[in-house]
């Protein structure tokens, strides 16, 4: 297939797609640090429309309040790149979509913005389902090795395609 981006990802989110397709499930995404990345992999496969519902690009903490409806509070004490912000926006993609999930991704890529406690590479995730009870929270907080931003940025769109499967990977932390 002609594509730019690394035959991995775009395999990756191929199969996000069918699985999906085959239990007629559609899929929105929330990105931060990927800065859509994620959709983009999603949408080069023809014919993604039918699962892909919406991607939002949310790299800004005003965009992830405007967009996403993310708290400044929520913000403000736990920061960007926490289980609370990614929580939120996950709960902000399917209630601004009609996805039956969706995933969200927010991270330090690097190579600046780091610091002792969130270290470049520091990126969490989370996983919101439609319907499913909002007290149970589903993510993780992972660091990837910094390999460049780039390297940071190809792990973090793996991983939350790994998050869009049916059956998500196991070591994802359910925080109640």
């Amino acid at each position: 297939m002609d594509t730019i981006l690394p035959d991995r990802l775009v395999e990756a989110a191929r199969k996000v797609l069918e699985a999906n397709r085959a239990i007629g499930r559609t899929i929105a995404v929330a990105e931060s640090c990927t800065g859509g990345l994620v959709s983009a992999a999603l949408t080069e496969t023809p014919g993604s429309s039918d699962v892909f519902e919406a991607g939002f690009i949310t790299y800004s903490d005003q965009a992830k309040t405007e967009m996403l409806k993310v708290s400044t509070d929520v913000l403000e004490t736990f920061g960007a790149v926490s289980i609370a912000v990614a929580w939120s926006m996950a709960q902000g993609a399917l209630a601004r979509s009609q996805a039956d999930i969706a995933v969200a991704i927010t991270g330090i890529a690097g190579p600046d913005g780091g610091s002792e406690k969130k270290p470049v590479g520091t990126v969490v995730f989370a996983q919101a389902v439609r319907g499913a009870d909002p007290q149970h929270i589903v993510a993780d907080a992972r660091h990837f090795e910094n390999d460049g931003r780039g390297g940071v940025r190809l792990q973090a769109a793996l991983c939350a395609l790994d998050l869009l499967m049916p059956d998500s990977p196991e070591g994802i932390v359910e925080a109640v």
